[in-house]
This record gives structure tokens, sequence and C-alpha cells, in this order.
């Protein structure tokens, strides 16, 4: 009887929907559920598309959190709608653990966290900081054979981004502060304020040289160092080894030398362990040995030197001949090019505590800290003019040379092999000037030299104009730099129009090129 009720009741309920007056028509609302497709696999069916966002961006945490590295993976979402009357859609942790598997499947590549380290403007990628640490130690230890100084990586203040730099610490340092702050605890007040009194009393003692503590003083890196985290494929990481072959080998690399007096280019290569050749080639201001270089002038050189270069000081002690300083006595009657040695130099010997200071194995500074004279050096004496001696000049403008200083084939019949001057091609009647001011000491013919003018300069130097074609000026006249003396011709032995110059020193003719400005 129960059975029949139930059953009646469903039925009368059933009929009533149809036949009561509030019965509406069920009407099309379009699509009310979707099931969800992830890289075209179903992973589950909800109500509302929008749902499906928060469960993949759980499930993209769930894939980032199975690995340290920066995981990559597919996600084409894509949804099938449809419409019904009734149904089940699934809950979002199932969708989400279903969505986590399929990502799994679907990894393009895994990036792995990494570090870059930039020095100049050279970069190499590691694996790890302890890789990062590994190789710049390999740079101090380079130059730190008792492993006294460590190297740490601490965040760059003066960087809004999150970069790292180095920072060397000197295990001894440390050591030492350690210790004076552990002694500055355990002194008691009264005590403390005496020792401080009494050692601001009490003068400064010199140091003797057993008080020196010698070795390496203090260590940094000579280039700025930056490291930044990143995210690379294992192809583009570089091993620990090999960085560390290509940090601290030494390179070519270009700097810029500045000529100081007495420096030559032979020396000046040799100085910088270059070939001379190679100086001149890579410098367009210098055409060949003999070129000329000036105090104060920029080469470019190269020197063997690391990526990663590291500055240190050392304090040694060593014993050495010295020589003492030159002393100059200043003649005002003189020309600069005069000297007279007036005492030889004798050399002493000392015993010497210093700091020296070296970029890489390149030493760029030292510090004497005390000296002990075993025996005084003897200075060396000189004695040196003051006066700055004339300056020669090109007489003529313009012209082509056709003949140097030197050896050759007589060019014409009567004509030296030697050639004692220079000479310049140039149409007769050429302006011809005083290379120098001075005195005319002979203007007229002179045999071979045709029509001729000698000039005797105040520095004991003489000049010689030949193969003129008319002379202006006279024995004794006395003559300014760039004044005219003469016009250029063709006389005497000579080959064609052109202007013979000479300069001689002590009565013998050198070569004008090494002395003209």
């Amino acid at each position: 009887m129960k059975i029949a009720y139930i059953k009646v009741a469903a039925f009368a309920s059933f009929v009533s929907v149809f036949f009561f007056p509030s019965y509406q028509k069920l009407e099309s609302t379009g699509d009310n559920i979707f099931t969800v497709y992830l890289n075209g696999t179903q992973v589950g069916i909800v109500e509302d598309p929008v749902q499906v966002d928060s469960c993949l961006i759980a499930a993209r945490k769930r894939l980032a959190g199975t690995s340290d590295e920066l995981v990559l993976a597919d996600s084409r979402l894509s949804y099938e709608g449809s419409e019904v009357l009734w149904g089940t859609v699934d809950d979002p942790s199932v969708i989400t653990a279903n969505m986590t598997d399929v990502l799994q499947n679907s990894v393009k590549e895994t990036l792995n966290r990494s570090y870059t380290v930039k020095i100049n403007e050279y970069t190499v990628n590691l694996a790890s900081t302890q890789e990062v640490l590994a190789l710049l130690q390999a740079s101090v230890n380079k130059y730190d054979s008792e492993h006294e100084y460590y190297v740490d990586l601490v965040l760059d203040g003066d960087r809004e981004l999150n970069v790292l730099t180095t920072q060397i610490y000197s295990a001894k340092e440390q050591e030492k502060e350690d210790m004076e702050a552990a002694e500055v605890m355990s002194r008691a007040g009264i005590d403390a304020a005496l020792d401080e009194m009494f050692a601001d009393v009490e003068p400064a003692k010199e140091k003797d040289f057993s008080d020196y503590e010698l070795g390496l003083m203090s260590l940094k890196f000579g280039d700025t160092v930056e490291v930044v985290e990143s995210y690379l494929q294992n192809y583009e990481l570089t091993s620990l080894q090999d960085a560390i072959e290509e940090v601290t080998k030494e390179q070519e690399k270009e700097q810029i030398y500045e000529v100081v007096s007495g420096d030559t280019l032979s020396q000046i290569a040799e100085k910088n362990g270059i070939p001379l050749a190679d100086l001149i080639a890579m410098n367009e201001t210098i055409e060949n040995e003999n070129s000329t270089i000036r105090v104060g002038d920029e080469l470019i050189v190269t020197v063997p030197e690391p990526e990663l270069s590291v500055e240190r000081t050392e304090e040694i002690y060593y014993e050495e001949d010295y020589e003492a300083e030159v002393v100059y006595v200043d003649n005002d009657s003189w020309y600069t090019t005069e000297t007279k040695t007036l005492q030889e130099p004798s050399a002493g010997h000392r015993i010497v505590v210093a700091d020296v200071s070296y970029r890489n194995n390149e030493e760029i500074g030292r510090e004497i800290l005390k000296e002990e004279i075993t025996y005084e050096a003897v200075p060396k004496i000189v004695e040196r003019g003051t006066k700055i001696p004339p300056t020669y000049i090109k007489p003529i403008s313009g012209g082509r040379q056709t003949s140097g200083f030197g050896r050759r084939k007589a060019p014409t019949r009567g004509a030296s092999s030697y050639h004692k001057g220079i000479d310049w091609a140039t149409p007769v009647g050429t302006a011809v000037m005083a290379s120098s001011a001075g005195t005319v000491a002979k203007a007229g013919w002179g045999s071979g030299y045709g029509y001729v003018v000698y000039i005797n300069h105040a520095d004991g130097r003489q000049t010689r104009y030949g193969h003129l074609s008319k002379v202006l000026v006279s024995p004794g006249q006395t003559v300014a730099q760039g004044q005219k003396i003469a016009l250029s011709g063709n006389t005497g032995v000579s080959t064609g129009p052109h202007v013979h110059f000479e300069i001689l020193i002590n009565g013998s003719q050198v070569n004008p090129l090494n002395y003209m400005n």
C-alpha cells in the first residue's frame, strides 16, 4: 500500500505541472554546460568557462613547484558547449589535477636557474652561485698562495635591480678584529680609559725591520664584477673549468702608453714586451723606427692581461744597490743640447721594507716604509745648458724631394756618390729662406755648388744652400729665420732646377731631416 501511495503521488505531481494554470513553457537559453579541453585532452566539465582560468593558474603553480628551474609548457585551452536540462559538473580540484597531468606531458623545455657574470664587456654563464664564487676565488688564489683572502657575493646597494657584486675578505684581518672586539669587551671601564690615556701620551716608537709583518697586505679586484640571476638552457652554460681558463689566462689587450723623457721607440717596445714592428703598425702617427716622438705623446701598446684583473699590495724586505739622483748644475750661457759630466756616479747600498702595489703581475707603485743606508751613493753631477737652441725649417715652400742624404749613384758626371744634403726639385726663381736665424758666412759662387749661401747659427751649426740662380744677401749680414736669402736655380754641377740644402755640426754634414721641425 505504501508503494502504491507513492506512485500515485508522483503521478499527480507530474500531471499538475501540465494542467495547472501557472504552467509556463520551457524556452531554450543556449549552452549552459561546457566540456573543457587542454592541449586537446578533456580535463573537466564546468558551468562557466571563466572558472577554468583559476584552475589553469593553480595547475601551473603545481608544475613549477616540482622543480627549481623555469619550466615552459604548452597550454592551449578550448571549450565545447551544450544545452542540457540537467547534468553534472566537475569539482575545480579535479579539473586542476587533470590539467597538471596534461601540462607535465606537454613540457617544451626547462630553463635552468643560472647566474651571468659580467666583467667589463666580458660575460660568462654559470650553473650556480657556488660556481660563481669558485671562478672568482680562482682569480684571487692566483696571487694568494696562503689562501688568506676569500670572495663573497653581496647585493649592490647602488643598483635599483637585484644585482650582486663582490666583496673580498681577509681571514687574517677578520680574526684580528674579532680578537680586538673580545679584548675590548673583557676590559673593565677604568682600565680601558687608562689604556687609552697612556696610549695618547706615550710617543710612537719607530719600527724595527723585525716589526714588519711582510707578505700580502691587501687584495681587491681591478675590474667591476656584476652577477645577475638568469634562466638559460644547458647549451648556454659554460663549465666551471672553461670559465676559469677564460677569465684567468692572460690575453693581449690594448692600452695607452704616455711617452716620458728619455723614451725611444725601441725602448717603449722592449718595456712593453712587443716587437718594434708591431708598435709601429698599431700607431698611425709612427711611420718608421726613425719617427720623432715627444714627451706626452700617447701611443697604443698591447699588454698581457686577464679578463679579471687583481690589484694587490705586498709588504716586502729587500737589499739593493742604488743610484743617487743626478745633480744638475745649470749654465745659462749654454744651449740645452750641451752637457758636461763634472762627477761620475758610484752606487750605494741599502736595506729596505716597502709596500709594492701590483696590477696582476705588473708593478704600479712602490712606497718605502723603512730604509737603512749601508753606504751612501755618490751622485752624478752634470753641467747643462738652459738656453733653448735654434730651430730649423725647410728652406722652400713645396718642392719634390729628388735626392736624400747618404750614399747614392752619381746622377751626373762630377757629382759625388755620397750626397751630403737634401735636394728638392723646384722651378728656377723659387724663394729660398733661411732655415734658422744667423749670420751669413759666404754668399756667391761656390764651384760645384754654383751660387751658394752659407749661414752660421748661434748653436755652432751651419746651413748651406746650393745651385741658386740669384743670391740676395752678403757675408756678415744677419738674417732671421724664414727671411728670403736667394732664388733657386740650376747652377754648378746640377741635373735640373732644384735647391740643395745641408746642415753641418762641428764641420760635418748630417741628415737635415733629423733636425728640421
